[in-house]
C-alpha cells in the first residue's frame, strides 16, 4: 500500500498511476483499463493499457508500452483489442506529424500491428457484433477521401499557410482550434488486412464535432449519432439521427428546438435506442435531462426518468434489454442505478459514498464493471452485482491503494431560505484546530463527490488544512429546484450557501475559524472572486481560470450561446465580480492558462489590472501558463501550481514568510 508520502513530495505525486476508461470483451473475459503516468521528460501524461481479470482472481498485467501511449478502443467479436496510438508504425516511413493510427493486438498473442491510419487520425472506433467498424475521423472541407485529404494538408503545409476561414459559430472548443478540417463518420468491415474506410457523411461542417457520440447496431447496419443542428444568432442544438453504414443515407430521429439528446445506446436487440433528453434551459428554467428510449426505425419516444429528480448519465443496457444502469450525482455521491426500460422504476445499485464511471456489463448479466472512485480513494476498478444487493467488489488493479493523510467528515446547515445544505471536510489527523481552506468546485452545474487529481484536497490535508469541499445552489445531485435556486443569480444563494456551510464548518472545535482561505476553479474562480468584493472574512483568496467580467466573458467564451440562455444583460451586470474590485482588501493569487477557450484569458488579465490599478496592494498575485488550457495538465505545470498555491497560503494563512517556490527560479 503507498504511503502518505506522496501527498508531501509533490514529484511523487505527479507520478502516482492515473486509472481511467474501462472496455470489456464482447464475452465478458477481457477487462481493459488506462493507466497514466508521466513521460520522460515529465512535459505529458502517457497512457498505457493493462488488462484487469473480471473474475478478481489474476493480477493486473500491461499490454502495450509506448512513449507516445495508446487508447483503448474497442474490442472485435473475436476479442483482439483495438486501441489508438501515434506511436511509430514499423513497417511505413517516419512521419513527425503522425496522427492516432487504429492498432490491433491479437487475443491469442503477439504484436500490435496498424490496420488504419487516416491523415487526421482516428477516434470514437466502436465494433458491431457483425464486424462493423464504424470510427471518426477529421477530413478537410474539400477531400473527397482520405488519400485526397492528405494531399490537401501537405499542399497547405508546403504553402505556410495556417488561417482558418469560420463561416459558422463556434471556432474554438476548450482548448483548441475548430477546422480547418471537421470530423466525419467512416465505416468499414473487419478482415485480415487494413481496414477500407468508406466515408458515411461527407463533409457536415459542426453536426459532427468533439462531444458527438455515436453507438453501432449489433447487426452493423446502422450508426445513431447526435448530429448538431445550427440555429439563429450563432446558436445549435442536438438532435438524433440514424445512418445506414452501407450507403449513408441518413434520418432524423428525434429532432425537437426545445430539447437536445445525447448517450445514444442502440439495444441488444437492435430494436430500440436509449438517449439523454435534455430540456433546454432557458433565463427562467436550468432545463433538465432524463433518460428515454425510442424504436430504432422512427418514432415517438418514451420517456423513462422524466419524473426522477436526478440527472442520468454513462448509459448501459442490460444483455436482455429489460433495463439500463446509469450512473447520477445524488447527495455528494454518484451512484449505480438500474432503470426498468418499460417502467422507469429505479432501483439503487450501490450504496456506498462512491462515484461510479466507465459502466461497463458482463454478457451473461451477472455483473456491472466500473471505475469506482470517492473523495478519499481514487478510481480503480470493481464490479456491482446486477442482481441481489452484495455490496462492492474491488478487482485487482495496475495501481496499489492510496492512504490519504486524514479523515472525511460531513459538514451539514441549513440555508436562509430552509434548504438543507451539505459538504465534504476533509481533515489532518494531528491535535489542535486546522486552519480552514473553502474550496469551491467549477461548472456551475457540478458536485464534489469524487477523486480529483487536479485539486486534490490531501495535498493541503497534508500540509495541515481542513479543506472543505461544499456543493452550494448550482450542484447537481440535489434536484432541479437546488439548482434552480441559483439559476441567472450566481451571487446570491450560491454566495450565501458558501458562507453558510463556511460557519458551520469553523464552528466545529477541529478547525480554527481564525485562519481562514477561500479557493475555486473555473466557476469556482468565479465565486472566489465574488467572495473577495463581498466579504473581509478570508485571509487569503486563489482564484484559477475565474470568470470577472461578465459581459466580456459571455461573449468572448467558446460556447457564448449557452449562455445567453440563462444571462440577460441585467443579470450580467447584477452578477459580475468585476464592479465590486473596490471592496477587495484580501491578497489574492490569480491563475490562468493562455489556452483556456472556455474562460478565455482576457478574465485573467483584467482581473490583474484591475486589482494592482485599483487596489495598490502589492500582496496579489498572478501565476500564468503560457502552454495550460482550463485545467493544468503537464506534470511539471502540476507541481508549479501546489508549490505556489502551498506558499502564497502559508504566508497570508499560517503566517509564514514568503518563499518563492524553487520550480519558478
Amino acid at each position: 500500500m503507498q504511503s502518505a508520502d506522496p501527498f508531501l513530495d509533490l514529484d511523487a505525486y505527479v507520478r502516482l498511476p492515473r486509472l481511467g476508461g474501462l472496455w470489456l470483451s464482447p464475452d465478458g473475459r477481457r477487462l481493459v483499463v488506462g493507466v497514466a503516468t508521466p513521460d520522460r521528460e515529465n512535459t505529458r501524461y502517457s497512457t498505457a493499457l493493462w488488462e484487469v481479470d473480471p473474475d478478481g482472481d489474476r493480477p493486473a498485467r500491461r499490454l502495450t508500452r509506448s512513449v507516445k501511449g495508446e487508447a483503448a478502443a474497442a474490442f472485435t467479436p473475436a476479442g483482439d483489442l483495438l486501441f489508438t496510438s501515434a506511436r511509430p508504425d514499423p513497417d511505413a516511413e517516419p512521419d513527425d506529424d503522425a496522427r492516432a493510427a487504429l492498432w490491433l493486438q491479437p487475443a491469442a498473442g503477439g504484436d500490435a500491428r496498424v490496420i488504419a491510419k487516416l491523415p487526421g487520425g482516428v477516434h470514437g472506433v466502436l465494433v458491431s457484433a457483425d464486424g462493423t467498424v464504424v470510427a471518426g475521423s477529421p477530413l478537410l472541407p474539400a477531400s473527397a477521401d482520405p488519400a485526397a485529404d492528405k494531399e490537401a494538408r501537405k499542399k497547405r503545409k508546403d504553402a505556410g499557410v495556417s488561417a482558418i476561414l469560420h463561416e459558422e459559430y463556434p471556432i474554438r472548443r476548450w482548448d483548441h482550434d475548430l477546422g480547418p478540417d471537421r470530423s466525419r463518420l467512416l465505416a468499414a468491415d473487419l478482415g485480415d488486412g487494413e481496414l477500407r474506410f468508406r466515408d458515411l457523411t461527407g463533409h457536415v461542417g459542426r453536426a459532427i464535432h468533439d462531444d458527438s457520440e455515436w453507438d453501432v447496431a449489433p447487426d452493423g447496419r446502422t450508426v445513431v449519432v447526435t448530429w448538431t443542428v445550427a440555429e439563429p444568432a450563432g446558436s445549435e442544438r442536438s438532435t438524433l439521427v440514424a445512418i445506414d453504414t452501407a450507403t449513408g443515407d441518413r434520418r432524423v430521429l428525434a429532432d425537437d428546438a426545445g430539447h437536445g439528446y445525447s448517450t445514444p445506446r442502440v439495444s441488444p436487440d437492435g430494436a430500440r435506442v436509449a438517449v439523454v433528453v435534455r430540456r433546454r434551459s432557458s433565463a427562467d428554467d436550468p432545463g433538465d435531462a432524463w433518460l428515454a428510449v425510442l424504436p430504432l426505425d422512427g418514432g415517438p419516444a418514451h420517456d423513462l426518468t422524466e419524473a426522477w429528480d436526478r440527472v442520468p448519465y454513462g448509459t448501459r443496457w442490460t444483455p436482455d434489454g429489460a433495463a439500463l444502469v446509469v450512473a447520477a450525482d445524488d447527495s455528494g455521491r454518484a451512484p449505480l442505478w438500474r432503470v426498468d426500460a418499460t417502467t422507469g422504476e429505479v432501483t439503487r445499485l450501490t450504496q456506498d459514498d462512491g462515484a461510479y464511471t466507465d459502466i461497463r456489463i458482463a454478457p451473461d448479466g451477472r455483473w456491472v464493471y466500473a471505475l469506482r472512485n470517492a473523495i478519499d480513494s481514487p478510481p480503480t476498478p470493481v464490479r456491482v452485482p446486477l442482481g441481489a444487493a452484495t455490496g462492492v467488489e474491488p478487482l485487482p488493479g495496475p495501481a496499489e491503494p492510496i492512504q490519504v493523510p486524514g479523515r472525511v467528515a460531513e459538514v451539514t446547515a441549513t440555508a436562509a431560505d430552509g434548504t438543507p445544505l451539505r459538504a465534504w471536510l476533509a481533515l489532518p489527523r494531528t491535535d489542535g484546530p486546522a486552519p480552514l481552506l473553502l474550496w469551491i468546485h467549477g461548472g456551475p452545474l457540478g458536485s464534489w463527490n469524487g477523486w480529483t487529481w487536479r485539486w486534490n484536497p490531501w495535498i493541503a490535508v497534508a500540509h495541515g488544512y481542513a479543506v472543505l469541499m461544499p456543493d452550494p445552489a448550482l450542484s447537481t445531485g440535489y434536484g432541479h429546484e437546488f439548482v434552480k435556486r441559483g439559476w441567472g443569480s450566481w451571487g446570491d444563494a450560491p454566495y450565501t450557501d458558501l458562507l453558510a456551510l463556511t460557519d458551520a464548518a469553523v464552528a466545529r472545535p477541529d478547525v480554527d475559524e481564525t485562519r481562514t482561505a477561500a479557493m475555486g476553479g473555473s466557476f469556482g474562480g468565479y465565486m472566489a472572486n465574488w467572495i473577495a468584493g463581498h466579504t473581509d472574512r478570508f485571509d487569503a483568496i486563489v482564484t484559477h481560470a475565474s470568470l470577472w467580467a461578465l459581459d466580456q466573458m459571455m461573449t468572448t467564451t467558446d460556447a457564448a450561446f449557452y449562455w445567453a440562455r440563462e444571462f440577460t444583460a441585467e443579470r450580467l451586470a447584477a452578477n459580475s465580480p468585476h464592479a465590486f474590485v473596490d471592496a477587495i482588501t484580501t491578497p489574492m493569487l490569480v491563475i490562468h492558462g493562455d489556452k483556456d477557450y472556455r474562460v478565455p484569458i482576457g478574465e485573467a488579465l483584467r482581473l490583474w489590472w484591475d486589482l494592482l490599478s485599483r487596489s495598490g496592494d502589492d500582496r496579489h498575485k498572478f501565476l500564468y501558463f503560457p502552454d495550460e488550457n482550463h485545467w493544468i495538465l503537464k506534470p511539471g505545470n502540476a507541481k508549479a501550481w501546489y508549490a505556489t498555491v502551498l506558499a502564497f497560503l502559508a504566508q497570508h494563512v499560517k503566517g509564514e514568510q514568503w518563499r518563492r517556490p524553487e520550480l519558478l527560479g
